[in-house]
């Protein structure tokens, strides 16, 4: 497992969201900043299994889906979680603040590691990548992360 990954989600990830301007906009994309955190939130609570969507990738392409995963490629700008998981536009604002939204994400952030803490292979599924463990979720949620920094320029 990649402590230096998990260390970014747990550590610095925070941090970098606490600069932004709720209504700031991403280089790409619809969501504004605070709706990015609503995002990210949303998508912790996905790998603790509170949040459950179907797996919509077919059996067959799984496995090339699994190996990007596990590879060092990054999302790339504009990647879009299908249609039928997201919908076209963005979330209403659930939270009544920035500060709120971003305390959410850390709430978010610690149940997804104590999740874990006493099965380390236990799985959760992912719309798009299937049942994934521990390690395999540290990895997409960095990915899924570092894209968002990036989109609004925190990277």
């Amino acid at each position: 497992m990649n402590n230096q990954k998990l260390s970014f989600i747990q550590n610095e990830f925070i941090p970098l969201v606490q600069q932004l301007d709720p209504a700031a906009t991403g280089k790409w994309g619809k969501m504004n900043a605070q709706q990015m955190v609503e995002h990210v939130t949303a998508f912790f609570k996905v790998s603790t299994g509170r949040l459950q969507f179907a797996i919509v990738t077919p059996a067959e392409h799984l496995p090339k889906y699994k190996e990007f995963l596990l590879s060092d490629k990054e999302f790339r700008e504009n990647t879009r979680a299908p249609q039928e998981v997201l919908g076209e536009d963005p979330l209403p604002l659930r939270s009544s603040s920035m500060e709120a939204a971003i305390a959410g994400l850390q709430q978010s952030i610690d149940e997804f590691v104590e999740f874990y803490t006493n099965d380390a292979e236990k799985t959760v599924p992912h719309p798009v990548f299937g049942e994934l463990n521990f390690a395999e979720w540290v990895l997409l949620h960095h990915k899924h992360v570092v894209h968002h920094a990036k989109q609004f320029g925190l990277l």
